[in-house]
């Protein structure tokens, strides 16, 4: 609804108009009167004014001089002048004032109410228009998170990209990180104040502890927080400092950015613990090249977090330290992760090369010798594979865990290369039985959701990327399930399903053709009949008149 207040000196002028013009039928809920350009002054500092109606000539502060301030402070404001002077020079400084309209008196009822219609049209039009920004902007946001954490997925699970795909990734999605800068790797797991809340909790949880994390290291570091595979959160951190790639791996760099990072991370922490009322436990990695050693910085962390995981003091545990020692390294691990990497095998659901890449492995850690750090690497590397691919197919982390792959690391199972081969075996087959059985079931469940949303939700927007959203898939993938299952596209399939309804609703109910068009969710009758005679060869009145 819309409100209004008019003002003029001259008290009957408001009266006048604020008793004959049939308001409500216009869609103005309140009339406000004030006889002065102050007066009217304080009702807009009070009520939220959506039109202001104002004579020019009045004492102390004129209209125009009232039109000035409220374009300055309530710039959304519809203005229209009132006035017995006909003078050009009073319409050019309206004009310039950016007024609706300009109204000579004494006042035509007639003419005041269309001009005022117009005001209102334009007023709801503009508020469509800001709606739909709003919506567009808010649609943008989802869609920007969705393939930012499909991008951080794809990077820590060790997937390559080119480098034009990379940067051309990184400029679409808003993401601050710079190709081949040095980027620690932080990993953040929520302590046990957090234990009890449920998953949507914990995602705005995360969520807030993302937004924490770049007011604290913002000023000093670019950040990009998303979700790791292994329901951690993931910040990766380049410093603000331009240097050259020499100075950038320098000891001295290094010494310099660990330092700055030490001291911001302190404060990431306390600022968690004081905001959320709860600890966080942190990994820091040792700085890796962005993206090309994001992987195993990941996995690097990911093995001292596990290895933390029950101790009762949340810290921040930096690995920084263990750069430029010697490492020892087993020879097979690199099979492991060089084309074709094991995502890719089992993504083509090539079965017996995946076993037979395992194979390998276990052969090779056997005969080189391992330690316990090796059987970690092997196994965060096979989670790391089989979650993907679980999570590529639409499972969810209870489905996951059926399968048997253990989040909270079961320390039996890499004490020797012996367990660890049982345990993969086991994990391994269960995800191919349970891809296999679900391969076929899936398309037709996807089938089945759209049906239900669809009939639950007829009167909002039903369009293909609204569904999509609702089931967690891309659009265009949706389509051609849906297509592929039922040989009818989406979108013509929601069409056709309101356009039975409306058929129904026009037999069975003495509704009005306006409340159909409200339910089945169109928001223009006249599209809405357009669309049904397309379907029927008659309008819907004619339809019912038939």
């Amino acid at each position: 609804m819309i409100d209004i207040v008019l003002v003029d000196d001259e008290v009957y002028v408001t009266s006048s108009l604020a008793k004959t013009i049939p308001w409500a039928a216009l869609g103005i809920r309140y009339v406000y009167e004030a006889s002065s350009a102050l007066e009217a002054l304080a009702l807009l500092e009070e009520h939220a004014i959506d039109i202001v109606v104002t004579d020019i000539a009045m004492p102390e502060m004129d209209g125009l001089a009232l039109l000035q301030v409220i374009g300055e402070r309530w710039p959304h404001i519809k203005s229209i002048l009132l006035t017995g002077h006909s003078d050009f020079q009073y319409a050019r400084k309206a004009v310039q004032l950016q007024a609706f309209d300009y109204i000579l008196k004494p006042i035509n009822d007639e003419e005041f109410i269309a001009i005022l219609s117009g005001a209102i049209d334009a007023l709801k039009d503009e508020w469509a228009q800001a709606e739909k920004l709003q919506q567009l902007q808010y649609s943008r946001k989802s869609d920007l998170a969705v393939l930012r954490g499909h991008l951080m997925m794809d990077l820590v699970l060790g997937r390559q990209l080119s480098r034009k795909t990379l940067q051309d990734k990184l400029a679409q999605y808003e993401i601050p990180l710079l190709p081949d800068k040095p980027t620690a790797l932080m990993l953040v797991q929520l302590g046990r104040q957090f234990a009890h809340l449920d998953e949507r909790s914990v995602s705005l949880m995360e969520f807030a502890i993302g937004n924490i994390a770049e007011e604290s290291l913002g000023e000093r570091f670019r950040v990009w927080h998303g979700k790791a595979p292994h329901e951690y959160l993931i910040l990766l951190i380049q410093s603000h400092e331009d240097a050259s790639p020499g100075a950038q791996y320098s000891a001295e760099g290094r010494k310099r950015r660990q330092m700055l990072l030490a001291e911001r991370a302190k404060a990431f922490r306390a600022n968690v613990s004081g905001y959320l009322r709860g600890d966080i436990a942190v990994v820091v990695s040792a700085w890796c090249q962005f993206p090309d050693e994001v992987g195993a910085a990941y996995r690097s962390a990911l093995g001292t977090m596990f290895m933390i995981a029950h101790e009762e003091q949340h810290t921040i545990h930096y690995l920084e330290e263990q750069a430029g020692r010697s490492k020892s390294y087993v020879k097979s691990l690199e099979s492991l992760y060089k084309p074709p990497t094991l995502i890719t095998l089992l993504e083509s659901k090539r079965w017996e090369a995946v076993r037979e890449k395992i194979d390998e492995v276990f052969e090779d850690l056997t005969k080189s010798g391992y330690s316990r750090e090796h059987l970690y690497e092997v196994y965060l590397a096979l989670t790391n594979a089989y979650l993907y691919i679980a999570h590529r197919q639409g499972h969810y982390v209870t489905q996951i865990e059926a399968l048997g792959i253990d989040f909270i690391l079961d320390q039996t199972v890499v004490l020797s290369p012996e367990r660890l081969r049982a345990w993969s075996d086991g994990a391994l087959r269960k995800l191919e039985m349970e891809l296999a059985q679900q391969e076929e079931s899936a398309k037709s469940f996807i089938v089945k959701q759209v049906h239900e949303f669809v009939a639950s939700n007829l009167s909002y927007d039903t369009t293909v990327k609204t569904i999509a959203d609702r089931v967690f898939l891309h659009p265009v993938y949706l389509s051609k399930v849906f297509k592929a299952e039922t040989g009818e596209s989406l979108s013509d399939w929601i069409i056709g399903y309101k356009m039975e309804r409306a058929l129904y609703l026009l037999k069975a109910t003495n509704k009005k053709i306006y409340e159909i068009t409200s339910e089945l969710g169109y928001q223009n009758p006249q599209y809405f009949s357009k669309t049904f005679k397309k379907y029927y060869g008659l309008t819907p009145q004619e339809f019912r008149e038939q």
